[in-house]
C-alpha cells in the first residue's frame, strides 16, 4: 500500500524590495524574484516615490506594509498561493 503525504511547501520570504517606473520587484531569500505590475496594486501605482520607498515588512518577511498608504501585500499572494 502506497501512503501519500501532503506537506505545505515552506513559507516563501522576501528579503528586499525595489521599484521600477512601472512594477514592484520583491527578491525572496530563496533567490527567486517576482515583478509585478504597479497596475496590479492601485495604491502603490498613485503612491509618490517617497510614499512606495516607506515599507517594512510584516512578520519574518512573509508580507509588506506601506503605512503612507495602507497597503499591505503577502509574498504568497504575489506567487499565487493565496486561496
Amino acid at each position: 500500500m502506497n501512503t501519500f503525504l501532503l506537506t505545505s511547501p515552506p513559507l516563501a520570504r522576501a528579503r528586499d524590495v525595489q521599484f521600477t517606473d512601472v512594477a514592484l520587484v520583491v527578491h525572496l531569500e530563496d533567490g527567486r524574484e517576482i515583478t509585478t505590475p504597479f497596475s496590479w496594486f492601485p495604491r502603490l501605482r498613485d503612491a509618490t516615490p517617497d510614499q512606495r520607498s516607506n515599507w517594512r515588512f510584516i512578520g519574518p518577511g512573509t508580507g509588506i506594509h506601506w503605512p503612507d498608504i495602507d497597503e499591505d501585500i503577502s509574498v504568497s499572494g504575489l506567487l499565487g498561493l493565496d486561496d
